[in-house]
C-alpha cells in the first residue's frame, strides 16, 4: 500500500506541474480520485475496424503519413499506445512521430517513434517507468499528460522503404467544458543525435560546456521533465564519465552540474554491468565496455522538474570533458509556454540508423 501511494503521489505531482491551477482534472493513476466526480468527457482515437470486423489497424505505405488524432479542445491526451507490425529493419528509427497543439505550423513533438519511447537504437526491449513503458510484446506506452486549449493533431510518417503492414494505436484523451487554467504549459519532445560526437583534446577541464552533447535548447517559460538516451560505443572503455550541465536563463556556467553520466541517470559504478528500470530512472539496456556495445538510459525529473523563465540549455559531456566519439541518440521531454523555439532539422533517415564508427571515424 505504501508503494502504491508513493506512485500515485509522484504522478499526481507530475501532472500538477503541467496543469498547475486548482480545479483541473489531474488524477492520473490516482485510486484516491475514483470516488470524486470528474468534469470531463473521455474519448479514444484508435485504429479499430470501422466495418465492425477485426482488421483493427492501419497500413502505412512508404512516404505517407497517418493522422492518429485530430481533436478539438480544450482537452488533454492522457495515454498513447502503439504496436507496429513491420518487416523493415530499424522501422522504429524510420517512423517519425509529430504532435501539434492549437494549430501551430511546426510540431511541439518531433522524434522517431522508437526514440520517443526510449528505444533509441532501433530495437525493442521491455522496461517500465512512470511516464513511458514497453510491454510484452512490442507495446509502446506513454502516460505523459498533453493538454491543448483549442486543437490537437498527432501524426506518424513512414520514411522507410517498406510499407507498415499494420499500425495499431489507441490514444486516450479528455475534453473539458471549461478552458484550461491560465498559464497551462504544453508538452514538448525533441530528438537529437551525434553520430559520432566529436572527441575534444583538452587538459580534462570543462567549465562552460561549449562542446557538450545537447539534449535541448528551449526558449520561453517552462520546466525540463526528463530525457531518454541511447549510446553506441565506437571505442573500447567506459563511455560514461560525462557530467550533466544545465544552463538556465542564459547562464555562461551551469547552475546545475553533475558528477558523471551514470550518476545523472541515478546508477553508480558503470551501472554495475546489469540492466535495471525503475519509476524515474533506469538503464534497461547495458553492455560491456567495448566498441559496438549498446546502452539505453533514462531519467525523469517528476519529483522536481528543472524550471526556467527565459531559456534552458540541457547538456551532457560525451566522456571526460567531451573526449569520446561515441554515437548518442536522445529525446528530451519538457513543458513550456508557446511559441517554442525552432527545432533543429530532423536528420535524414539513413543517418538515424545506428552504425558503428570505429574509434569515432
Amino acid at each position: 500500500m505504501r508503494r502504491l501511494a508513493q506512485l500515485s503521489m509522484l504522478l499526481m505531482t507530475a501532472v500538477a506541474m503541467a496543469l498547475p491551477a486548482a480545479g483541473q482534472e489531474s488524477d492520473l493513476f490516482s485510486l484516491g480520485g475514483l470516488a470524486a466526480p470528474h468534469d470531463y468527457v473521455q474519448h479514444r482515437s484508435s485504429s479499430y475496424d470501422r466495418t465492425g470486423a477485426n482488421a483493427d489497424y492501419r497500413q502505412l505505405p512508404p512516404g505517407q503519413s497517418l493522422t492518429l488524432l485530430d481533436a478539438d479542445g480544450p482537452g488533454e491526451v492522457t495515454h498513447v499506445w502503439f504496436t507496429i507490425a513491420s518487416s523493415e529493419m530499424f522501422h522504429l528509427k524510420k517512423l517519425v512521430l509529430r504532435m501539434y497543439w492549437d494549430g501551430e505550423s511546426t510540431p511541439s513533438v518531433e522524434t522517431p517513434v522508437g526514440d520517443f519511447f526510449g528505444l533509441g537504437l532501433g530495437d525493442y526491449f521491455l522496461y517500465q517507468s512512470l511516464p513511458l513503458s514497453v510491454g510484452a510484446d512490442n507495446a509502446l506506452n506513454s502516460f505523459f499528460p498533453m493538454p491543448f486549449a483549442k486543437h490537437a493533431r498527432i501524426t506518424v510518417t513512414n520514411e522507410g522503404r517498406r510499407g507498415v503492414g499494420a499500425y495499431y494505436y489507441n490514444i486516450d484523451y479528455r475534453t473539458y467544458s471549461h478552458p484550461l487554467p491560465e498559464g497551462t504549459l504544453y508538452f514538448h519532445a525533441q530528438y537529437r543525435q551525434c553520430t559520432p560526437c566529436t572527441a575534444i583534446k583538452s587538459d580534462g577541464r570543462n567549465l562552460y560546456g561549449q562542446n557538450n552533447y545537447v539534449w535541448v535548447e528551449a526558449q520561453g517559460r517552462g520546466h525540463f521533465a526528463g530525457v531518454t538516451m541511447s549510446v553506441l560505443e565506437n571505442a573500447d572503455g567506459w563511455w560514461g564519465e560525462g557530467d550533466d550541465m544545465f544552463f538556465v536563463d542564459g547562464e555562461k556556467q551551469p547552475s546545475i552540474n553533475g558528477t558523471g553520466t551514470e550518476d545523472y541517470f541515478l546508477g553508480a559504478w558503470d551501472f554495475g554491468g546489469k540492466p535495471f528500470a525503475y519509476e524515474l530512472f533506469g538503464a534497461p539496456q547495458v553492455g560491456p565496455e567495448r566498441a559496438g556495445s549498446r546502452w539505453s538510459v533514462y531519467r525523469f525529473h517528476l519529483d522536481s522538474p528543472i524550471t526556467f523563465t527565459k531559456s534552458l540549455r540541457a547538456t551532457i559531456e560525451h566522456g571526460t570533458a567531451d573526449d569520446r566519439a561515441d554515437n548518442y541518440y536522445s529525446v528530451a521531454y519538457w513543458y513550456q509556454t508557446e511559441p517554442h523555439a525552432p527545432f533543429p532539422p530532423l536528420p535524414p533517415v539513413e543517418d538515424r540508423v545506428p552504425k558503428l564508427h570505429p574509434a569515432g571515424q
